[in-house]
């Protein structure tokens, strides 16, 4: 850009505006942050008082670059979509630096360029979306377009509505249509700038029992708005969509206009398919909407450009009623609204526009294309092969349970929020992995939770390309083998561990993973304190011995804020997973860390009473000592002088505390003795049979995959037999060891020795053979 403008001679005041804007931006865009101590320093969450004498421009840019990359970690998407903002954006960024610039001109020359600004815009939009002889209104807000709609028409019904204000309403009070997968919140938020009431809203279900569930019934919409009529309302307006927010279905548009002719409303139409209209092919459903009263258009995320302002096409004869509505204004600074969006169409081209819209389309199209040739994914898309929207969802069917060798079972009465559990786990796997994909969660009525994939909203933003969405469909491929076995396995989990005497199985379908178990004390505590500060303790040793173990599966305490408390979660898992080892080893582990616990409990005990034992007998020892010696003996000066004419041969009796036994005992084995045993050790960390069993370097919990004519993975008796067939060959191992050590040993002729060495040399083994015997720690 800075090349432009030394090739062009243009205004020395804007060629050096959009110099000090590129500076500026590459300054904000640049990663490099400060030093720890000098962003210490900064106190950037700290208000502190302004400056008097003032700070130059770089230290306030370096400022604003510090506040918006100061927490990346935290607001990580934020930073990724600055990074793609682009020439084109910078152009868009350049409209507003330009408004405040011309806005200083004078009236007759701000007239002139806003009109110009105005008028090019609104022609080149009418021409890109086919909207024939339309008007344009431009906002910040995406929704204050349909607001001033919804005043011109309550103008245009209402002749003295400017006058007498709502008082008109009453005798015929105005109703506003609009369907049941409009956005939220949508019709509320009219009714609450316009001052009507909420019975002034009339929601229309979408279709249950024929065509799509997304779309308006439009033959339930003509018999309520008749019976708004007989009842003295007066039918307003319709907001239909061309592509819901949720899964981009498009209403019947066409019917709907009918119906809004017959009854004279304003169809209003609005959706991301509204993109489609500036492509060369473009379906009739979509096409219908170029027919409509008016349509708002969202080209900042369809277009990839910031900060640019929606604009709403109308067609309307009347300027003094759009005036009134606030569709148009008298004020040249408001026209320049549109100035962003007039250097950005300008920057982009015709070509650069409808490319950007058709890649967005492709996009959809690419992943559509890996979807058909997955058996376990279910599409919610009205028309697969035009939808320039995708959902779709993980669905459990018996032709995936067959492929995955699970058994056919009717799926449980609670599978819905299962598999909805499983698909808002899937959504946010695909998301962290491919960020540039901008898929995310959307919660349809009927289909449950599902995977949404919006090119047209995220793609040029994020700069989505088609290596994004093949990396989006590998990794989904990778995730659905994980699903299955999750979903499949969660039912064997819940049975092992309900036939486990110490573990209960904790009944939790919003978390995604194999299930959910609690470790059941044996202690019969009576204060319900005490017992659950220590199964609490317990659980959380428990978790980290688990975590500790060698295996893929992943451990947690769940939710933060989950109702059930002193649980251990256990995250997804995989086909291979030995579901039976895996409950063993986690109530066994358990066991040993209560007993354990236990343990030191009575050793307190313990200790306590054997140091009042100790502190019996050594005043005992004590008193035996001064019977034995005499009192003389224990005076400082005369003790010294009995002692040294007739020492005193006083055998001094040491004691020790066994804990293993609990008693004190004396001393003079541990002095006989070069060797003492000690009485017991902690028990070992359990294991199973399972776990000895396992292949070197085989994880944790998980059984070997044998070929298809094998018995089944998921049959506990095909594991009993792999391993009564690895006991017979390590027991046929061992008798081929026993006969080669039973084999007859040569001669001494044989040898080269003579019979008398080796009777000799076996007497002196007997001998040393005995000695050790009488006493096994002289030698040893």
């Amino acid at each position: 850009m800075d090349t432009s403008f030394q090739q062009i001679t243009v205004d020395p005041t804007l060629a050096e505006m959009g110099k000090n804007l590129n500076e500026a931006m590459r300054i904000l865009e640049d990663g490099h942050r400060e030093s720890e101590e000098q962003w210490r320093h900064s106190r950037k969450d700290i208000p502190g008082p302004l400056q008097g004498s003032g700070q130059d421009v770089a230290h306030i840019l370096q400022l604003v670059q510090n506040l918006m990359h100061g927490d990346e970690n935290e607001d990580s998407q934020s930073h990724r979509r600055m990074q793609n903002v682009g020439e084109q954006g910078h152009m868009a960024l350049l409209g507003h630096s330009l408004a405040a610039y011309i806005s200083v001109l004078d009236k007759e020359r701000l007239r002139k360029l806003t009109t110009r600004i105005l008028s090019d815009t609104t022609l080149w939009l009418c021409r890109l979306f086919r909207y024939e002889n339309g008007s344009a209104c431009y906002h910040e807000d995406d929704r204050e377009g349909l607001l001033k709609v919804c005043r011109l028409v309550i103008h245009s019904h209402f002749d003295d509505y400017s006058t007498e204000g709502f008082n008109v309403l009453y005798n015929k009070q105005p109703v506003i249509y609009q369907s049941t997968a409009c956005r939220s919140g949508l019709g509320q938020h009219l009714c609450n700038q316009l001052g009507l009431p909420f019975s002034s809203l009339c929601t229309v279900p979408c279709n249950t029992m024929f065509g799509s569930q997304h779309q308006m019934d439009v033959a339930l919409l003509d018999r309520l708005i008749k019976d708004d009529v007989d009842s003295g309302k007066l039918p307003l307006l319709l907001i239909a969509n061309a592509g819901t927010p949720a899964a981009g279905h498009t209403d019947k548009l066409g019917r709907l206009k009918e119906l809004c002719a017959q009854y004279s409303m304003w169809l209003h139409v609005e959706g991301v398919n509204l993109a489609t209209l500036a492509l060369a092919y473009v379906k009739s459903s979509v096409m219908a909407a170029t027919k409509c009263d008016s349509m708002t258009l969202t080209l900042g995320p369809w277009l990839g450009l910031p900060a640019v302002p929606a604009v709403t096409l109308y067609r309307h004869e009347d300027p003094a009623l759009t005036l009134a509505a606030g569709l148009t204004s008298s004020q040249p600074v408001e026209k320049l609204r549109a100035l962003p969006l007039w250097l950005s169409l300008q920057y982009l081209g015709h070509d650069g526009i409808v490319e950007r819209i058709r890649h967005a389309s492709q996009l959809s199209q690419r992943l559509l294309d890996h979807l058909t040739k997955q058996t376990a994914i279910t599409t919610a898309v009205e028309d697969d092969l035009n939808s320039p929207v995708v959902v779709f969802r993980f669905a459990q069917t018996n032709a995936n349970l067959a492929e995955s060798g699970g058994p056919l079972e009717t799926p449980p009465s609670n599978d819905r929020e299962i598999q909805d559990t499983l698909n808002r786990w899937l959504g946010e796997q695909l998301a962290l992995l491919v960020p540039a994909s901008g898929v995310d969660i959307v919660n349809l009525e009927d289909e449950g939770s599902c995977v949404r994939f919006s090119p047209l909203m995220t793609s040029a933003v994020l700069g989505t390309k088609d290596e994004d969405v093949d990396a989006l469909a590998e990794r989904l491929q990778e995730k659905i083998p994980v699903l299955i076995s999750t979903l499949q396995l969660r039912e064997v989990f819940r049975k092992e561990v309900r036939r486990t005497a110490a573990l209960t199985y904790i009944e939790d379908l919003s978390w995604p993973g194999l299930g959910t178990v609690r470790y059941e004390m044996s202690s019969d505590e009576p204060d319900e304190n005490k017992r659950q500060a220590e199964l609490e303790k317990i659980s959380s040793m428990l978790l980290k011995k688990l975590k500790e173990l060698d295996s893929d599966l992943t451990f947690s305490t769940g939710p933060e804020f989950g109702p059930e408390k002193n649980c251990l979660y256990i995250g997804m898992a995989t086909e291979d997973l030995d579901v039976a080892e895996l409950v063993e080893m986690i109530a066994a582990i358990g066991r040993e860390i209560e007993e354990n616990s236990r343990l030191l409990e009575n050793m307190t005990e313990v200790v306590r009473k054997g140091i009042l034992e100790a502190e019996l007998q050594l005043q005992k020892a004590t008193e035996e000592k001064l019977l034995e010696e005499g009192v003389l003996r224990q005076l400082p000066v005369v003790g010294s002088v009995l002692n040294w004419f007739s020492p005193v041969q006083s055998l001094v009796k040491g004691r020790t505390f066994n804990l293993t036994a609990g008693s004190v005992d004396s001393t003079e084995p541990t002095y006989s003795m070069k060797a003492q045993s000690t009485g017991g050790s902690l028990p070992p960390t359990p294991t199973s049979a399972r776990t000895k069993h396992r292949i070197p370097g085989q994880k944790l919990f998980r059984r070997s995959l044998f070929s298809s004519d094998c018995v089944s993975e998921t049959s506990s008796v095909g594991q009993v037999e792999e391993l009564e067939k690895e006991e017979r060959r390590e027991t046929a191992l061992e008798g081929r060891e026993t006969e080669v050590q039973k084999e007859p040993e040569p001669k001494a002729e044989q040898r080269g020795e003579t019979p008398g060495e080796g009777e000799q040399e076996g007497k002196r083994e007997l001998e040393v053979e005995g000695r050790e015997t009488e006493n096994p720690y002289i030698l040893r």
